[in-house]
């Protein structure tokens, strides 16, 4: 059994944690409150980009000039993966989650065949992936979010993705990262951009293939020189909605922390009283006993 003193120095180690754990859980409400507005205020132009260009997309497929992010090379045998985590940790299962889809992908991959590259954005994913898969790892960015979020940062992302893929070095590139629900749910999400997916219309529907309307210049020009933009908008979002994520998962990990450590106290304080109370039971008996034997 633990004496007096080693269960004081258990208590004030605990309430001195739930401090800590209390002040991360404000923390992050706060972060979380910007975070999620960013997210939003993102999401309306990136879901109408993407829609805009699926509808020029259905109608320009096969044309002369058409973009190569629209058609790809025609082949689907090597794949970078953009794998999404944060720089941190102590926000549950959040990192985890994202790589064990990302790993999952790479095993589906593998059983199929197929190449693979890895391209992480955060210090999580990329210690995590190192490990196992260091020769495919091709690249590596880890400063967003550290002064604010800017556009600026998805762009140089999309920059090196558009490098390699100039360069021939994959066929289709992939987003997994964590959409953000709420505080409490972050669903971890696969996103194909490149070749940019083409949406399913029916043949006779004008308004979804864009044949209502006239573009000017072409719509394979348009889609030429907006493609890649929307490369950068869409990773652009994927961040806002992880950072989003980041601190929702933070911030219900440290209010479980913050309550889970309130129980242990008062467990620890119930077996500190029961442990003061038989000692001082023990130290009246030997007193009375030692009374009686004189």
């Amino acid at each position: 059994m633990a004496s007096l003193k080693d269960l004081r120095i258990r208590i004030t180690s605990v309430q001195s944690t739930k401090k800590i754990t209390s002040a991360m859980k404000m923390v992050a409400a706060s972060k979380l409150r910007r975070a999620q507005e960013a997210a939003e205020q993102a999401r309306p132009y990136a879901q109408r980009m993407e829609s805009m260009l699926g509808n020029l997309a259905a109608g320009a497929v096969g044309q002369d000039g058409e973009s190569d992010l629209l058609s790809g090379t025609g082949k689907d045998d090597s794949y970078l993966i953009i794998v999404m985590t944060a720089n941190r940790g102590l926000c549950g299962g959040f990192n985890t989650n994202i790589i064990r889809s990302a790993r999952q992908m790479i095993r589906d991959l593998q059983a199929q065949g197929k190449s693979f590259k890895i391209f992480t954005v955060g210090s999580k994913c990329r210690d995590n992936m190192k490990r196992e898969f260091a020769d495919h790892m091709v690249g590596h960015f880890d400063e967003f979010g550290r002064t604010g979020s800017s556009f600026a940062e998805a762009e140089h992302v999309g920059q090196s993705v558009m490098a390699m893929f100039a360069a021939g070095d994959f066929d289709v590139c992939t987003l997994i990262y964590a959409n953000f629900v709420s505080a409490m749910t972050q669903n971890v999400t696969r996103q194909q951009v490149i070749p940019f997916p083409v949406p399913e219309v029916d043949a006779g529907d004008d308004a979804a293939t864009g044949g209502g309307y006239e573009y000017e210049p072409s719509d394979t020009e348009i889609l030429t020189d907006l493609l890649p933009r929307n490369l950068a908008i869409q990773i652009f979002r994927a961040l806002l909605e992880n950072g989003a994520s980041e601190q929702g998962a933070r911030m219900s990990a440290m209010d479980s922390a913050t309550r889970n450590a309130g129980d242990m106290i008062d467990t620890l304080k119930m077996t500190y009283n029961r442990t003061r109370q038989a000692q001082i039971t023990t130290e009246l008996i030997e007193i009375i006993s030692g009374a009686e034997a004189i």
